[in-house]
């Protein structure tokens, strides 16, 4: 489970990656059960707008899932995203594994180290706790809405960023 902003922005880029099977939009690591959008767009519930990736680890490694994640968002920048602001866009990463969780934080440690960032990675690494899949609209929703305002400045620019820099990783027909 990811979490670097908005999930439109991370679902729209999963969905064309090779080796990524499906991409759910949902929230993860609050307080409350069940939340809804408007509750977790609070900022009160403690959730972080999450996608969760399904992928074939013979086509893509995790590894590979977390180097697009750390490229096409801010990873140093606490509880925002651009004009997002707020608990529920900042950036984390949800482990299902001990080895994720080791994967994960090798990669923080090495952009911190290589100095990439121009300030200290501040990305949550946290253990998967029970993901809540977000309304129906939400899914898929730059792939149902590329000409919406927010889908037209904020995800696209993200999308063109992933297909110049990941070129290679895209999924043949996206």
């Amino acid at each position: 489970m990811l979490g670097g902003g908005c999930f439109w922005c991370l679902e729209a880029v999963y969905d064309e990656m090779e080796g990524v099977s499906s991409v759910e939009s949902g929230y993860m690591g609050g307080h409350v059960a069940n939340p809804d959008y408007h509750a977790v767009c609070t900022g009160k519930t403690g959730h972080v707008e999450v996608v969760q990736v399904t992928f074939h680890p013979e086509v893509t490694s995790y590894r590979e899932i977390l180097e697009v994640f750390f490229a096409i968002h801010d990873a140093t920048s606490l509880d925002r995203q651009g004009n997002d602001a707020g608990p529920q866009y900042r950036s984390a990463i949800f482990t299902h594994s001990e080895r994720q969780r080791e994967t994960a934080q090798q990669m923080i440690a090495e952009l911190d180290g290589e100095g990439i960032a121009s300030r200290p990675v501040v990305t949550q690494v946290r253990p998967a706790g029970t993901f809540y899949e977000a309304e129906a609209y939400h899914q898929e929703y730059f792939k149902n809405n590329p000409d919406q305002g927010y889908c037209a400045f904020v995800v696209a620019p993200k999308l063109k960023k992933f297909r110049e820099k990941f070129a290679e990783k895209r999924r043949k027909g996206a």
